[in-house]
């Protein structure tokens, strides 16, 4: 007849032993532990970690434990999911001999992985930045090829443009057409006009020169202005 208890308890002491940093005994009754699995740090220091919570049944290792990830760091929902697999798959495979050790084995293994995958996939990542930007680059350095179609887009974008222009200018000149008064409306809204010559002449003191060499001698005019005939626009036309 098998002890399990006897087997439970050895294998205990051994796992303490191994990993005496990371485990932890939760329980007794039943026998219930953790183990904390850190993978390999990659070169710019990144892991991944999974603290693994383990209980014994009463028919172990007949019976699988029972396991569940108790706490986890940087892995996804999807790492989580192929870590509890494969623990089912080793159980399945490991039945009749203690196995704690093998499980967590196959998950340290998993977890080396899955750095491995995080850091090609940043790698790809980087990759696929770099030939982005060198596609940005030959765009931006070639310009934009020309088609029948971005060609119509860019004309119709044009002329709404320029129609927009020609309306805005058209408006303004409507507006300036407005506001533009005649003379007599500016003499008729201004009635400071009516006073300007006035001012004029009071400012300059009423002392207006005139230039005398624009007219004739007076005395050198023959006229007669007692005559009944004397008509002056007459003379004027004379002498025209």
């Amino acid at each position: 007849m098998t002890d399990y208890a006897e087997e439970q308890r050895n294998e205990l002491e051994a796992i303490e032993s191994i990993y005496p940093d990371s485990f932890t005994v939760l329980s007794e009754e039943p026998t219930s532990f953790t183990i904390t699995v850190t993978s390999d740090a990659d070169e710019n220091g990144e892991l991944v970690e999974a603290t693994l919570k383990f209980t014994y049944v009463e028919k172990y290792p007949d019976e699988p434990p029972l396991w569940e990830i108790h706490s986890q760091e940087n892995l996804e929902d999807s790492d989580v999911e192929d870590i509890l697999a494969l623990l089912q798959q080793q159980a399945e495979e490991n039945l009749g001999m203690v196995m704690i050790f093998t499980l967590v084995t196959a998950v340290q293994e998993k977890l080396n992985e899955i750095v491995d995958l995080m850091k090609n996939r940043q790698e790809e990542e980087k990759r696929q930045k770099e030939r982005e930007a060198e596609e940005a680059e030959k765009v931006a350095f070639q310009g934009t090829v020309v088609t029948i179609e971005n060609f119509l887009a860019w004309k119709a974008t044009f002329e709404m443009e320029m129609s927009e222009l020609r309306k805005k200018k058209q408006k303004e000149e409507e507006q300036a057409g407005k506001t533009k008064l005649t003379g007599k409306q500016l003499f008729e809204t201004d009635h400071n006009l009516d006073t300007s010559d006035i001012q004029f002449l009071e400012d300059t003191g009423n002392n207006v020169e005139v230039d005398e060499s624009l007219f004739q001698d007076i005395e050198d005019l023959d006229l007669d202005e007692d005559d009944p005939d004397f008509d002056p626009l007459e003379m004027g036309s004379d002498e025209d």
